[in-house]
This record gives structure tokens, sequence and C-alpha cells, in this order.
């Protein structure tokens, strides 16, 4: 395989985190080319050339559509606000580009729909930022689940918080816009649900609450503006193999940073995760005494890939940026044509398809198919 030719758009924090993730994966992984980091785009062009700089692109540019004509990208890292990606996907891959985008798909579902189409039409590789799914404690979970180590599950809990917008008098920002999604659903609990998805397969059936704890938050001039969308949502769910779920989000949590929490409860014992300590996980089976029962802390390690392509001790801990390099090893392997745990936008939109379903629900008060 050819080395890639990177293309950026966008360099907040995840377009550093796209950065690091390319600048990374060769000498993480070491069975794939050095990508090439050849443009970078942002709204400034005295910012792009900045962050080109910083971040080791050769150009810069302050319009995004410049990496679409040139020949030396071959790939595209979209991390722009969530409204952005489906004009940018579709352009990016009707101009024979790979995509790396950021999720979620698209505040509207149709929009979803056409980059999907897009991606189906050209051919070219397109993937979704879901870099949680990569932890090497959540794949060694999933392979807990599947041979049988807890039994059948028949009960899923999962909760996100966080408390990024939790003060009341915080400034209004995009992400309390109407037009950046539903809020905690589409923007955040997202992640949750590609974890189900990757751990036990897609949603059938939701019905689902939402919560808008603030009506309004300050802007600059003095004056206050509507919060147009909800930062809490409360869902029940079934499950592919009529497993029930429960998914509950609050973007207004205070004191919690990165918690993502799941606990999967089984015929013969449970597992417990929480992404605020990504690098464990508790088990718990009903094998052995039962006075010396209860649960096991284990600590992920070398014996868990790819944590030995990082770290060659047990214990000492991978992070955020690291899943984030997996995921881009992903997605060289799927442009490979190799096998791949990348979410491509086919599974993305049953994902944006589940967001939906919540939405409708809540606002029909009933249980939507999905």
């Amino acid at each position: 395989m050819k080395a890639l030719g990177v293309g950026l758009i966008g360099t907040g924090y995840m377009g550093k985190c796209h950065a690091l993730a390319w600048n990374g994966v060769r000498q993480i992984f070491g069975d794939v080319p050095a990508p090439q980091l050849v443009y970078l785009a942002e709204a400034d062009a005295d910012m792009a050339a900045s962050r080109a700089s910083a971040f080791g692109f050769r150009k810069s540019t302050g319009n995004w559509r410049d990496l679409l004509a040139d020949p030396e990208v071959d790939v595209i890292s979209i991390t722009t606000p969530n409204a952005f990606h489906p004009e940018m996907a579709i352009a990016a891959l009707e101009a024979g580009k790979h995509v790396w985008c950021e999720k979620p798909m698209a505040p509207a579902l149709a929009d979803a729909e056409a980059m999907l189409t897009a991606a189906r039409k050209t051919g070219r590789t397109a993937i979704l930022g879901y870099n949680y799914i990569q932890n090497p404690a959540i794949a060694q979970i999933r392979r807990l689940i599947e041979d049988g180590t807890i039994g059948t599950v028949n009960h899923v809990r999962v909760e996100m918080d966080e408390d990024f917008m939790a003060d009341p008098e915080a400034l209004f920002y995009w992400k309390s816009e109407a037009a950046s999604g539903y809020g905690a659903l589409d923007d955040f609990a997202v992640h949750p649900l590609s974890l189900l998805w990757h751990l036990f397969g897609h949603v059938q059936e939701v019905i689902a609450d939402l919560g808008k704890p603030y009506a309004d938050r300050p802007v600059k001039d003095g004056a206050r503006r509507a919060v147009e969308n909800h930062d809490i949502a409360s869902v029940l769910l079934k499950l592919e193999g009529n497993i029930s779920a429960v998914l509950m989000a609050n973007r207004s949590a205070w004191g919690r940073k990165g918690r993502i929490a799941l606990q999967i409860f089984g015929s013969k014992g449970s597992i417990l995760y929480d992404q605020e300590r990504m690098n464990e996980f508790e088990l718990y089976t009903t094998t052995g005494p039962e006075a010396t029962r209860g649960f096991a802390r284990v600590l992920t390690a070398p014996i868990h890939p790819p944590y030995d392509r990082f770290i060659p001790a047990p214990g000492h801990g991978l992070g955020f940026n690291d899943l984030k390099i997996i995921e881009c090893h992903q997605l060289i392997n799927a442009i490979a044509g190799n096998p791949s745990t990348a979410v491509t936008f086919e599974d993305g939109l049953r994902i944006e398809r589940s967001v939906h379903a919540m939405a409708q629900s809540y606002r029909e008060r009933r249980w939507i198919s999905v």
C-alpha cells in the first residue's frame, strides 16, 4: 500500500487529535507506510498557516475546497462542527477522496443518508470518529461476551455524563443551536450508542425523554439567547437478541468529566466499565466458591491488543489520543481492503437513525421502531 496523502479540515480539539493520530500511526503500528501530511484547512488563512506548521502539514489554506482539487490528497479528516459534515464529506467523496469524519454524521437524517449514498456511489472508504470502541478494554469485554463468560446477556445500562455545559452562566455557543442537532442525543449519546452497536448490534426500538435544564444562556453583548436543544436524554431501548437496555446522557452533570458507565448483566455474571477509568473494567462470574465471589478488577495490559503496541508493561494505561491512533490504523486497514473495526458510514447511519427515532419518540410520547 502506498503512503496516504492526508488533508485536514478544522484544527480545534478534534482536529489536533486527528493530526496527532496521523503523525503517530506509523510509529506505533509499524505495518503501514507513514502518512504524508499534505494540506490543512481552517476558516482563517493565517490560523491555517500557523496550525499547519505546528501539526506538520506542508500546505495550508483558508478554503477547505482547495483540498478537493489537490491530487496529492488521498484522504480527508473532517473535524468541523456537526452542521458542516454533510457538505464537506459529500464533496470530498465526489472528489475521489477517502473520508474520516467526526461523529455525528449530520444533524438532519436526510443529510446523513446522502453521505452514505455518496460513499456507496464513489466506492471510497468513509468512516466516523467513534474512537471509544477502539479501547483494548472494550475489545476484551467483547471477547468475554462472545465466549459466554457471563452467559446470555439480558440487560445493559449505559450512562454518558460530562459537565462542560453544567454552568448556567456559561456563554451560549454552537452546541446549543438547533442547527447542530438535538443536543445530548446526537452530539453526545452517539458515543454510548456506538458501544452498544459494537458489543451487541443495533438498536431495534426506543422510547425517550429529553430535558433542558437551562432555558437560555448569556451571549457576549450581555443579552441572553434561548437554548435550542436538550442537554439531557433518558432512553429505554430494545437491542438485537431481545436485550433490554437503558441509555442516559447528560451534558450538564457537575463533577462528571468523561464518564461512559457501562453495566452488562448476563445469566452467569456481570461486567462494569467506566470511561473515566478507561484502562480497567470489573468482571463478576458465578464460578468458584460462593463465599469468595466478587468483582475482579482487570487492568489492561500487553495481553490485550493493541495495548502492546504502545506500552510493554501492564497497568500503565492508554489515553484518548491513543484510541484515536488505533482508529486511524483501522481506517488505513479499511482503505487497504483489510478487516477493520472502524465505524463505517453504513453502520453510522444506523446509529443516526436510532437518534432520530429517539427524538421522534420524545415528540410523540411512544415507542418507535428503528
